[in-house]
C-alpha cells in the first residue's frame, strides 16, 4: 500500500509561481513512477507530468512544458512540482499518483487546489 499527501496549493496571480509537494509513504517498490494530474472545474482530469523513479526521466504535457518542472527527493520520499509563469488556465485540483501500470495508476492522493487569477 502507498499513501500520498499533497500540499503547497494556493492562490496566486498570473505570472506567479507555486511549488507543490507530494509526500509518499508505504511500499517503495510499488512506486515505479510518480505523476501529477489536474482537474479544472467542470472538466476531465488532465495529465500534467510524470517521472520514472529509476531513471528519473520526466515527461510533460504540452500545456505546461517549459513552465513546470517535476523533481523527486528520494531521502524525503517527496515529489515536487515547481510551477512557474502560471496562467489562469492552470487553475484546478492537482493530484499526485504513484505506481503506474500501463496507462493506469494504483495510488492517488487527495489533491491540493491551485487558483490562478488574471
Amino acid at each position: 500500500q502507498v499513501t500520498l499527501v499533497e500540499s503547497g496549493g494556493g492562490s496566486v496571480e498570473a505570472g506567479g509561481s507555486l511549488r507543490l509537494s507530494c509526500k509518499a509513504s508505504g511500499d517503495p517498490y510499488r512506486r515505479n513512477a510518480m505523476g501529477w494530474y489536474r482537474r479544472a472545474p467542470g472538466q476531465e482530469r488532465e495529465w500534467v507530468a510524470t517521472m520514472n523513479k529509476v531513471d528519473r526521466i520526466t515527461t510533460y504535457a504540452d500545456s505546461v512544458k517549459g513552465r513546470f518542472s517535476i523533481s523527486l527527493d528520494g531521502a524525503k520520499d517527496t515529489m515536487y512540482l515547481q510551477m512557474d509563469s502560471l496562467k489562469p488556465e492552470d487553475t484546478g485540483m492537482y493530484t499526485c499518483a504513484a505506481g503506474r501500470i500501463g496507462d493506469s495508476w494504483s495510488f492517488w492522493g487527495q489533491g491540493t487546489q491551485v487558483t490562478v487569477s488574471a
